[in-house]
């Protein structure tokens, strides 16, 4: 699992997640699927009904293709970040959904896990990320577009990180700068200079993303279908 987001915004950039799979699915194709409030509403649906021991239907307009995903929980009008999780293997949307809602809700070491009162302030956000591409070097992805994850060996150990495509704008970083700080999030503290960065495999990806308010998500589940 991997939280995704840019620490001088979001949070503690000590933090790394494990690797569920420990290669992302690379030279993907091209799916027709991309993320819909659907799957955001799914997302609330499941919050609220862990929230309130309520039992939820999956939708039968989610359809079962596989992806890597992330769920991301923002709070209040600011949009701060109250969990992001992830993860790089294909998970069936059904299960990947209603497992990271969760996840993300309640298991980011870096926030408490949101309680009942604090639902008609979330934002939720799905991000199904395709498109998986080997890059030729560090700089061979586009700001704005391309999420990136890094690994490199330093001393016999791995580290590894990841960014998605909408940190580095958020940030208003750079190619060098957002690859610097993925170096920092990946665990590294020695120094970085131009033969690490050359010395990294880089891949990277694009995602789909769909968003929904609490207020959206009800005028959503309250509207014509």
């Amino acid at each position: 699992m991997f939280n995704g987001i840019c620490p001088s915004l979001y949070g503690d950039q000590q933090t790394v997640w494990d690797v569920m799979a420990p290669n992302p699915p690379e030279n993907q194709q091209v799916h027709s699927v991309g993320a819909t409030p659907e799957m955001v509403a799914y997302c609330f649906d499941v919050l609220v009904g862990k929230l309130t021991n309520q039992h939820v239907t999956i939708p039968a307009s989610i359809p079962h293709s596989k992806f890597p995903l992330f769920v991301t929980w923002k709070k209040g009008n600011d949009k701060r970040l109250r969990g992001c999780i992830g993860t790089f293997s294909n998970l069936n949307l059904q299960n990947g959904l209603h497992d990271y809602a969760l996840t993300s809700a309640f298991e980011d070491s870096r926030f408490e896990p949101i309680q009942i009162n604090e639902v008609t302030q979330l934002h939720c956000g799905v991000s199904l990320l395709i498109n998986f591409e080997d890059a030729s070097d560090y700089l061979d992805w586009e700001v704005g577009k391309h999420g990136i994850r890094i690994h490199f060996y330093v001393n016999g150990r791995e580290n590894t990180a990841v960014f998605l495509p909408e940190v580095a704008p958020e940030c208003g970083w750079g190619h060098i700068e957002t690859v610097d700080n993925l170096i920092k999030k990946s665990g590294y503290r020695g120094k970085i200079d131009e033969q690490l960065r050359r010395s990294l495999r880089v891949v990277r990806f694009q995602s789909s993303k769909s968003n929904l308010s609490y207020q959206d998500y009800i005028t959503y589940r309250n509207g014509p279908k």
